[in-house]
């Protein structure tokens, strides 16, 4: 018991210590690409660089039960103590698992996020919504609750869906790399296949979320912000507009 304990333990070190690297590694870049292309800033009116901080330091809070979530999952699979046992890593695998868990993560994200937002559990949310202009560093502004609420996705997922580690792994390195660009405040990825009739996002769609609140809940797709009537009204032709080199709103 005890060497398994350490063992986690082990595990959830090392989550926490590759989280933050890509969290400072990746922030810092676009930071970077940021100040070169200040026209690219969705907000021109809103700064939330000056919460850079407070931001950071929810985030290094935060991060630890992340991290943990994301840790339980991979010791789980590691060591097969899931319905599926010990999945063999193929190409079926592989894609397949990693298909699979972006898309019922997707759900899992809308649902558990409008649950977030009713008034009773809202206040573990706020924080979140205190970045109403998002930078790269808002990603993992959450309390210790709402980052629960939603990774504990990474925890849960390997128990009931066939995932290798590995895959488990790849999808959490896609949605950090995906939350951060999500996050950045600035648009670089707005393009037909952003809009509809096409279920895919830009950065455009979070960034709506956190200026108007109740829209865009989703984190991979549209599809169930399209669905469930969730989705900013503006937010196809907003990205229409960037997709032209036309800013989205006059500073």
């Amino acid at each position: 018991m005890i060497q398994t304990l350490l063992t986690f333990a082990a595990f959830w070190a090392a989550s926490y210590a590759l989280h933050l690297a890509f969290y400072f590694g990746q922030g810092g870049l676009m930071i970077a690409i940021n100040n070169r292309h200040p026209e690219r800033r969705i907000q021109p009116r809103r700064r939330g660089e000056k919460r850079a901080r407070v931001e950071i330091i929810a985030s290094l809070k935060s991060l630890v039960v992340t991290s943990g979530c994301v840790a339980g999952g991979v010791f789980l699979a590691w060591n097969g103590w899931t319905l599926w046992g010990h999945v063999e890593l193929t190409w079926f695998s592989a894609i397949g698992g990693f298909v699979l868990s972006v898309v019922v993560y997707d759900a899992w994200f809308y649902w558990g996020h409008r649950i977030m937002h009713l008034p009773r559990l809202y206040k573990h949310h706020f924080l979140h919504h205190k970045s109403v202009a998002p930078t790269v560093w808002s990603n993992y502004s959450d309390t210790l609750i709402d980052a629960f609420a939603m990774q504990s996705y990474y925890l849960v997922a390997p128990i009931f869906l066939p995932l290798a580690p590995l895959v488990l792994i790849a999808h959490r390195l896609l949605d950090h790399i995906n939350g951060q660009i999500g996050h950045a405040g600035f648009e670089y990825f707005a393009d037909r296949t952003t809009r509809f009739p096409s279920p895919m996002l830009c950065t455009t769609f979070h960034d709506q979320h956190h200026e108007y609140f109740n829209y865009n809940f989703a984190n991979f797709f549209s599809i169930w912000d399209r669905l469930f009537g969730t989705i900013h009204p503006d937010y196809d032709k907003t990205v229409a507009r960037f997709e032209q080199g036309s800013p989205t709103k006059q500073p």
